[in-house]
């Protein structure tokens, strides 16, 4: 408006500041009252000729401040806020499209996009708007009206894989061209995965002016994109898309499959855009290592899980080369040893009869036997318990094993092998085949430069292409596998010199063996077939934290490598004992920035508005009350001096004390209900209204922590509860009040709920004895501190629970511990598992209620106690959960959003309210039959 960085939320009321010139006549016409004149004799005799003058007309002084106080509470009523965010979407008439890039990338800030995205749309439009996300099907658009988009847009959650932008790009294009006047507004994370997309760069140019990119000017973000299990560390890779952009030092955590932190170790970019933290551990304790996570990354890219594949197995080394005839640096040994030692704690057998009975003593999970023939009958029978016990055996090919008769082989072998030049020869050597998908070699690159001029033949049985891991381009076996028992044996049809080929000297050689260590597994399940599926057992969202798998997520196959998809998210596949790990991110991948040529940008982080109308109600009671004094004035009830000094000096007290925390402060939102203050409590008083409603009917508590929102969440969901207590039970509750502990009256209430929020001030001491004595009488508190969200480490707990813990530490809080299944809180109106609420992951504690002794063949389906549990701790956020609006639509998204996780949240909050009101009177039922027996009824 006429250039000022001024807007209003409701501008139609601006509409009665026309009537201020009407007002302005009417109050001037308007005399104020007459004055009283005691009447006197003698100088109404002696001033008969004087005329008696009163004026007509309202003083300029009044009019002015009546005017000033009517156009204070329009302005007010209008909504003004100075600085507001540019917004010059609002005035556009056709549609909006809003694309938002919902991958890992984008959780670390994911609550300034939401947002911001929802800043950017004026709820009052009747534009039609179109939310898309980066990880969507690729369907037709379908607009919405803005309310609905921003429903939308507060339902949205980043997903854990990198979604590919270039199936919204045509969709996109096409809509713009069949729509006149459209704004397109891409919500970018500014990553690129692996290289460069020419995608982007066409998107952009083909949009052009009709396209804003928001984002930020220095976006960046942090991934762990490898691991490498050396022989004294594990060493974890960082990259970062920008210098700069996010904090150059941090920490990455290393935890076991129970969550436990096994180590960590700090990492430094130093000004580059890669970095290595080395955890240094035993190697037992590496191996338990199943999950790696930067400390603060909260995002899935900045999480890497582990599997047997990332393990560190032990090998044992026999080679059958005799010490006069094995070169040190040509040998089939020194290429094995140098393929296996960054992966593998490898072992050399010496030399000599007993290797195989010492390699076995050894107890390794792989065993390798280069050059090794014919095999002693003591030594075959060892190998073979070896390998019928789990163990891996793995043989490579050579002149002796070519012309003996051994059966521990995968296949029937010919007599005399292949050779070039020989009978059964080839033209010219022999080139690799592409690598089958049920081999686990499945998605090796396939170099051109191996070249295969030896090897043992294998007879052509009919379970031979089932053996086969390896092949040839004419078709014949390289490497071969079959089962025994609950292990393998593996067969090189090569040597691993090379004498027989160039395999030894080509990567993949190197590739193949790392393949095959993670077949030796801890128990039986190491015998699953290579072309058999693994199921989602626990899938990352997001933000990097497990969830129970989504509707879309598919099985696996045990051979699939590479990052994570929409189809298969990342995270944990298979049994406990044969997990397969998929992460986010490939191994080494490249993180750059985007490259935008000519979009328009627009910044993601901006100044937040100064609402107005505080200052303005403030103005408009000030003129309120000097108009009151006016008045009085001129009607001579205020001519003594003093008073009119005590009356000024009485409204400053008032008006400084209740609305000094305007510049502290920010306004709360519209929609937010007026926190009520209460005075503080005090013997001889008379009671408040709120608290003789308290007393008269029953009703559930919260307390105000001084957060809108908050405050906001916590108001609705008690009232939905109620509302469903009501619906479903005999107990009808009033509507839900909000406490201040340090100054109302608390023992009007049996169930107070209590969140925390990081910022919030530390109770006074009055607040925390209330409390305290609260819950001494009878009460329950449900502390819920909101963060089961939250990356949790035991040296660094989330700030809630850092605010709770400070919190209770002045109090007398009994021994805790989580709700068990058998406690009565799962039985007082519904049969329940857990405690849910707008998280499924989080924990739920209560009061340790000892068990009393159990005899004979007594159950006892709840845990009994003398008394209800003064405190519960969750961190659900139970709140949220229950909390829907006018319309009856949930509030908040639910995580990890099952599709009736927010119907037994609802549920847990029933039980929670009964299991207050009435005790533990379903753990005395159990009593009943007995007592009936007793009875002989």
């Amino acid at each position: 408006m006429l250039g000022l960085p001024l807007a209003f939320a409701a501008p139609w009321v601006l509409i009665g500041l026309a009537a201020l010139p009407v007002l302005y006549y009417l109050l001037r016409v308007t005399p104020p009252p007459p004055k009283r004149v005691p009447l006197p004799t003698l100088p109404i005799v002696k001033d008969l000729a004087a005329t008696e003058r009163q004026p007509s007309r309202t003083p300029w002084w009044l009019l002015a401040i009546r005017l000033g106080l009517v156009g204070a509470a329009i302005l007010a009523m209008a909504g003004p806020r100075w600085n507001p965010p540019p917004n010059d979407l609002a005035t556009g008439r056709g549609p909006l499209v809003m694309l938002i890039d919902n991958g890992w990338a984008a959780a670390p800030d994911w609550p300034e996009r939401i947002a911001r995205a929802i800043g950017l749309i004026d709820p009052s439009s009747t534009r039609p708007i179109v939310v898309r996300t980066s990880a969507d099907e690729p369907q037709e658009m379908a607009a919405t009206s803005a309310s609905a988009a921003i429903e939308r847009l507060r339902a949205v959650q980043p997903v854990p894989f990198t979604p590919d932008r270039k199936r919204q790009f045509g969709i996109v294009e096409a809509f713009v061209r069949a729509n006149a006047g459209t704004d397109v507004v891409w919500m970018t994370d500014n990553v690129q995965v692996g290289d460069a997309d020419p995608a982007v760069a066409a998107f952009t140019t083909a949009l052009g002016s009709a396209l804003r990119v928001v984002t930020r000017e220095t976006a960046g973000v942090r991934a762990i994109v490898g691991v490498a299990n050396q022989s004294d560390s594990m060493v974890v890779r960082l990259r970062r898309t920008q210098v700069d952009a996010v904090s150059g030092v941090g920490l990455v955590r290393a935890l076991d499959v129970r969550g436990r932190q096994v180590g960590e170790a700090a990492f430094d970019f130093a000004g580059g855009l890669e970095a290595n933290a080395a955890i240094v551990a035993p190697i037992e304790a590496r191996n338990d290592i199943v999950r790696l996570e930067i400390a603060d990354g909260r995002s899935a890219g900045g999480v890497m899980l582990l599997d047997a594949g990332s393990q560190r197995r032990k090998v044992a080394l026999v080679s059958g080369e005799t010490a006069d005839t094995a070169q040190p640096l040509v040998s089939g040994a020194y290429f094995v040893v140098k393929a296996l030692t960054p992966y593998a704690s490898l072992t050399e057998m010496p030399r000599g009869g007993d290797a195989i009975s010492r390699a076995i003593e050894a107890r390794p999970e792989i065993i390798v036997l280069v050059d090794v023939g014919t095999l002693a009958r003591s030594d075959a029978e060892a190998l073979t318990g070896f390998v019928r016990e789990g163990g891996i055996l793995v043989r490579f090919a050579g002149s002796g094993l070519a012309a003996s008769a051994d059966t521990l082989l995968p296949v029937r072998l010919r007599r005399g092998g292949r050779v070039l030049g020989g009978a059964l020869s080839w033209e010219k050597p022999q080139r690799l085949a592409q690598f089958t998908e049920g081999s686990p070699f499945a998605g090796l690159p396939v170099p051109n430069d191996v070249a295969v001029e030896r090897q043992v033949l294998a007879e052509p049985d009919p379970d031979l292409g089932e053996r086969t891991w390896a092949a040839l381009t004419d078709g014949t076996p390289l490497v071969t596998a079959a089962r025994n028992g609950k292990g393998q044996v593996v067969l090189f049809h090569v040597t691993a010199d090379t004498s027989w080929s160039s395999l030894p000297l080509s990567g993949v050689f190197v590739d193949m063996l790392r393949k095959i260590l993670p077949l030796a597994v801890a128990t039986g399940e190491r015998t699953e077939k290579a072309n058999e599926t693994a199921n989602p057992r626990r899938i990352l969202d997001g933000f990097g934290l497990f969830s129970a798998p989504p509707p879309t997520a598919k099985p696996i196959q045990r051979t699939r490598s590479g990052a994570g998809t929409q189809e298969n998210p990342p995270g944990f596949y298979g049994p406990v004992e044969a997990t397969i790990a998929v992460n986010t991110l490939e191994p080494d991948v490249k993180i750059l920035p985007l490259t935008l040529p000519g979009a328009t940008i627009m910044p993601l982080d901006i100044k937040p508005p100064v609402d107005l109308r505080p200052w303005l109600l403030a103005a408009a009671a000030l003129l309120l009350l000097l108009d009151g004094l006016a008045v009085l004035w001129l009607s001579g009830l205020l001519i003594r001096r003093r008073l009119t000094v005590a009356a000024t000096l009485l409204f400053c007290m008032v008006f400084f004390q209740s609305d000094s925390s305007f510049a502290q402060a920010p306004f709360a939102p519209q929609g937010t209900p007026p926190r009520v203050e209460s005075q503080p409590r005090a013997q001889n008083i008379v009671p408040r209204k709120e608290d003789v409603d308290a007393s008269l009917q029953a009703r559930l508590a919260y307390v105000i922590t001084g957060n809108s929102q908050v405050d906001e969440a916590s108001r609705l969901g008690l009232a939905s509860l109620s509302k469903a207590m009501g619906n479903r039970t005999s107990f009808e509750p009033a509507t839900p009040m909000g406490l201040d502990p340090g100054k109302d009256e608390l023992v009007f209430y049996s169930l107070i709920y209590w969140p925390m929020t990081a910022d919030q001030p530390m109770p006074s001491d009055a607040a925390l004895k209330a409390i305290d004595q609260f819950m001494k009488n009878g009460g329950t508190v449900i502390f819920d501190t909101r963060d089961a969200s939250a990356i949790r480490s035991p040296n660094a707990p989330p700030a809630e629970t850092r605010r709770l813990r400070q919190m209770l530490a002045s109090l007398d809080i009994p021994d805790l511990e989580q709700v068990p299944k058998d406690h009565v809180l799962t039985k007082t109106f519904y049969l329940l598992d857990r405690v849910v609420g707008r998280y499924a992951q989080g924990e739920t504690w209560i009061e340790t209620m000892p068990r009393g002794p159990v005899t004979g063949n007594e159950k006892r389906p709840a845990r009994a106690g003398d008394r209800v549990s003064p405190i519960v701790i969750t961190s659900n956020d139970l709140a949220a959960a229950w909390a829907v609006d006018r319309t009856g639509q949930p509030m908040f998204p639910m995580v990890p959003g099952e599709p009736r996780q927010r119907e037994m949240a609802l549920r847990a909050g029933i039980n929670l309210v009964m299991y207050a009101m009435t005790g533990n009177y379903k753990a005395d039922q159990v009593h009943v039959p007995a007592l009936l027996e007793r009875l002989g009824q």
